[in-house]
């Protein structure tokens, strides 16, 4: 009986509408600074969960510039380390763009900074 409450509640939008959310109230919005030239400002993400390739590659990187949404797209795999993200990271933005003044990114702040140092 159990298992079907929580089946039922787990389904019924009115239910998720009023249920009790236990966490933290999130923060204030942070705005984003105000965009001047292309490529100063980047947003990277990744895309996980893709077919293999015929190189093994499973997932990609995406790295868009916040002024002209223009994006590279990098084929890479779940396993790279962050030493062999900052190599492709340079190897195909860095030498057509330059380098960045900000990175906008989901990761965490350990991977960022990893990132950084690598870089």
């Amino acid at each position: 009986m159990k298992r079907d409450i929580a089946d039922y509640v787990a389904r019924c939008l009115t239910c998720q509408k009023v249920k009790a959310t236990h966490q933290r109230p999130g923060g204030l919005l942070q705005p984003l600074s105000s965009l001047i030239r292309k490529w100063d400002h980047i947003t990277i993400d990744f895309v996980v969960g893709l077919p293999r390739t015929s190189r093994h590659h499973d997932s990609m990187w995406v790295i868009v510039d916040r002024l002209t949404k223009s994006s590279h797209f990098v084929a890479v795999k779940v396993t790279f380390t962050v030493e062999q993200l900052a190599d492709l990271y340079l190897k195909e933005v860095v030498q057509l763009h330059g380098i960045p003044l900000s990175i906008v990114s989901d990761q965490d702040t350990k991977f960022m900074s990893r990132f950084w140092h690598d870089f």
